[in-house]
């Protein structure tokens, strides 16, 4: 039987760390960042921990073990993992670790329309992308070396290393791009565009009235 309990990046991360510990919802926001999992998930606004927490619970994954005191504040809530929560935390990891699914990100989205801009718009817009890639690439670089000279396992920086040959390989695609268009390899305008657009949109239609009349 299929689990009823919803994946998301989120729970996976909770449902991990309550496999360490309890603990309540404040921590493990710390503990997430103290571990640089937000660079890789999302959880930087608490609102989304607490309502994952929520449907986790509602769903069987976890349950309140207790309350903690808060120094004169509200008592904070401490959370545990149920055997139904390990054994979804287990079979996600072995999903997402085997096999590759298609993500609808922002950035393929933009690329397949890019032609309704002109070839100067794009490289400008592409040339501003490179500079946030590079930024950010730096940044990983810093990153890894201060954990290599603090002496951190490679086992807990493999998802920066990932991370990082991933935008690696994004930076020198973009660069490829660029280049194409400034030679002139790679070139569009209106006109070519209806002249494509009218060529394919016909071809299809003639298909479909093909189709329709030997039916």
């Amino acid at each position: 039987m299929k689990s009823k309990i919803k994946k998301s990046p989120i729970a996976l991360a909770i449902l991990a760390l309550l496999i360490e510990e309890p603990m309540h919802p404040y921590r493990m926001q710390q503990l997430l960042k103290e571990r640089g999992k937000h660079d890789v998930i999302n959880v930087r606004h608490r609102t989304s921990i607490y309502q994952t927490i929520d449907r986790l619970r509602r769903d069987g994954a976890i349950a309140i073990q207790g309350k903690k005191q808060n120094d004169g504040k509200p008592e904070l809530t401490v959370y545990e993992i149920t055997d139904e929560g390990r054994t979804a935390v287990f079979s996600w990891l072995r999903e997402m670790l085997s096999t590759a699914k298609q993500e609808f990100l922002e950035f393929p989205a933009a690329v397949s329309f890019l032609m309704l801009l002109t070839p100067e718009d794009v490289i400008a817009q592409f040339q501003t992308r490179v500079s946030g890639l590079e930024d950010k690439l730096a940044q990983i670089d810093g990153q890894l070396q201060t954990a290599k000279e603090q002496g951190i396992p490679r086992l807990f920086l493999l998802e920066t290393e990932y991370q990082r040959d991933v935008l690696a390989a994004e930076l020198e695609w973009v660069r490829s791009v660029i280049r194409d268009i400034q030679t002139e390899k790679l070139q569009w305008n209106e006109e070519w565009l209806r002249t494509i657009a009218k060529k394919f949109t016909s071809t299809d239609q003639n298909e479909g009235h093909e189709t329709e009349s030997g039916s």
